[in-house]
């Protein structure tokens, strides 16, 4: 804990301890974990779409509910007029993923500092914290000279949720952590409920094995040239024939408008081709499609 803290500190600019880090399983651990220490019957937890489906699951299981903000397909940011009618005296939370699975999107500087401003003044008028809760697996994966504002340098009710499955290109094996802002509101009684909500929901002892590789790994990648390939062979050849799809600038996933209403049906055509994609209404986002590419260019090409 205290490598990743140094870490941090040290690329951010950071304040933070080994005290404010809890290991867990990955980030949906991470993520479950949160939601259990945060929610109370009657609590509104707000995403944005196109979100991760499970979001729901894990909101639900805690006793809260999931209200989701529809999406500005025109380029994937937030809205921040439907964002201002959303947030309401009972949201407990805001969930956000950048980049964003399944748009592979990053949310700019502006969009995160406007979102944290609305977020402020509503903690105010109704006179309790709203928390951010940052589901950020794909933070490192990220093209070119572009950067992803990390959180915990913008809104102090932060919470980051971390795994390095993508990063490392670990598929199956899972090893994150929970990163309590050194910031928070009464942030020893916080981290507490993170540590009971981790024993509650059985998220405890982190795999020692994992613990030790991620220490010798800290900041390392896989190789991120060949996700930028692929994504480059992908958009251009879609978009030349005239697809509609958001450049992704980070994560490995293309999310693609279908050319029919149906985005189920349209999925099922293209496994008539060897191609398996992943209908975009179970992300919140009617008529689209994903497209993951991290798999070998020659599959691509071909």
């Amino acid at each position: 804990r205290k490598i990743l803290a140094d870490h941090i500190n040290s690329k951010y600019g950071t304040e933070i301890t080994a005290d404010h880090f809890y290991l867990t399983a990955g980030a949906a651990a991470s993520l479950s974990i949160c939601c259990k220490a945060l929610a109370l019957p009657g609590d509104e937890f707000l995403t944005f779409a196109p979100y991760f489906p499970e979001y729901k699951i894990y909101v639900e299981s805690a006793g809260g509910a999931l209200s989701v903000i529809p999406a500005d397909t025109a380029n994937f940011q937030i809205d921040m007029e439907k964002f201002a009618q959303a947030i309401n005296e009972k949201t407990k939370a805001v969930i956000i993923n950048s980049p964003n699975n399944p748009s592979g999107v990053v949310y700019s500087l502006e969009t995160i500092r406007k979102m944290c401003l609305i977020m402020e003044e509503r903690s105010k008028l109704y006179g309790h914290p709203i928390y951010l809760i940052s589901d950020e697996p794909y933070r490192e994966l990220v093209y070119g000279d572009v950067e992803v504002p990390f959180l915990l340098s913008h809104y102090d009710n932060t919470f980051v949720c971390y795994s390095y499955s993508k990063s490392l290109s670990l598929p199956g094996e899972r090893i994150g952590y929970v990163l309590v802002s050194n910031r928070m509101k009464d942030g020893e009684d916080v981290y507490a409920a993170v540590c009971g909500a981790g024993r509650a929901l059985g998220y405890v002892c982190a795999p020692s094995l994992f613990q030790h590789l991620i220490a010798r790994c800290i900041g390392r990648t896989a190789d991120i040239s060949i996700y930028k390939k692929n994504r480059d062979i992908l958009y251009s050849g879609l978009t030349g024939m005239g697809y509609e799809c958001a450049k992704p600038d980070g994560a490995f996933y293309l999310f693609v408008k279908a050319l029919e209403p149906d985005a189920e049906a349209f999925c099922d055509r293209a496994k008539k081709h060897e191609l398996l994609l992943v209908p975009g209404d179970g992300f919140g986002c009617p008529g689209y499609v994903r497209i993951s590419y991290c798999v070998r260019t020659d599959q691509i090409e071909a």
